[in-house]
């Protein structure tokens, strides 16, 4: 079972361009019904990053992510702070089980098709899930050691575009912290995400201690008026 990290909201332009590109699929695209706590602009998505497969060819570190919403999505967007130097695609999804998130290994027809300007700090995907908590999982390289600092930690922004009422309605939920790299050794950054970073503590400088001297101008003022 996926070991998670939740994370704030925040709309992010880009994302428009995906759900343009994806206008024609969701033509037939109901309206979704949700409860309260499914809205498309205020899902919840949770996640984590693993050390990803190697592929033939590539010499480069691979990162996993794996991630799942409670509502389906049309679109998502992977922001790294370091250099992506590879996309892997298409991701693959797969039904949950009881308790949700916990993946079956069950491969569903549901896809992504994923690019990204390389090298460059982005990985795009547009494709479907049909309902919640399905799980995506995808794989990118980077041109860094895995757990080198400053060690990936990719935010995830998704998307979710319908019909309603003959018009066509976007969503958009996220950033969400996918967090740092598991089975990484441990440092003083660790316990830290992206949008929640771990105070670095600061040594206090040791001051010398010194005792003062008297002034000599005192003392003779007092030894001149006892006089």
């Amino acid at each position: 079972m996926l070991a998670l990290h939740p994370a704030h909201r925040k709309a992010t332009w880009w994302l428009a361009a995906i759900v343009g590109s994806t206008l024609a699929l969701l033509l037939a695209t109901p309206a979704p019904v949700h409860a309260e706590e499914s809205n498309p602009n205020n899902y919840e998505c949770l996640g984590n990053v693993v050390p990803g497969t190697p592929e033939v060819g590539s010499e480069e570190p691979q990162v996993k992510y794996i991630f799942y919403c409670n509502g389906p999505i049309t679109g998502y967007q992977l922001q790294s702070q370091i250099p992506l130097t590879g996309v892997q695609s298409p991701p693959l999804v797969t039904a949950t089980a009881t308790p949700p998130g916990a993946p079956t290994g069950t491969p569903l027809t549901d896809a992504f098709s994923c690019s990204g300007e390389i090298p460059g700090y982005a990985v795009n995907c547009v494709g479907a899930t049909k309902t919640g908590y399905e799980t995506i999982t995808g794989q990118f390289a980077i041109g860094s050691k895995l757990c080198a600092e400053p060690r990936v930690d990719p935010l995830l922004t998704v998307t979710y575009a319908y019909l309603e009422k003959g018009v066509v309605t976007q969503a958009i939920s996220g950033p969400f912290d996918l967090g740092r790299p598991k089975g990484c050794r441990a440092d003083a950054l660790s316990g830290g995400t992206r949008l929640s970073p771990k105070p670095v503590m600061k040594r206090a400088a040791k001051g010398k201690k010194g005792h003062r001297r008297p002034s000599k101008g005192k003392n003779n003022k007092k030894k001149q008026s006892k006089k």
